[in-house]
């Protein structure tokens, strides 16, 4: 997957760019654990968000970093 900085992806896109499931994701979506915004029904991750929540470590909140908008 060929990804561009700044990048919106989707919750199937994202699940395999992390390599977890997409229950897994979705768990850690609601749960405030992963940066991300929901719209509508749908969620919505920045690419660039996600990599700096992995570089701090996916033990930290994302509301820690005021990354989520949900």
């Amino acid at each position: 997957m060929a990804a561009k900085r700044n990048e919106i992806m989707t919750m199937d896109e994202l699940a395999e760019y992390l390599k977890i499931s997409k229950s897994t994701l979705y768990k850690l979506a609601v749960e405030n654990k992963i940066p991300g915004t929901k719209i509508g029904k749908r969620w919505r991750f920045h690419k660039d968000a996600i990599d700096e929540w992995v570089k701090r470590g996916p033990g930290t909140p994302a509301s820690e970093a005021g990354d989520n908008d949900r």
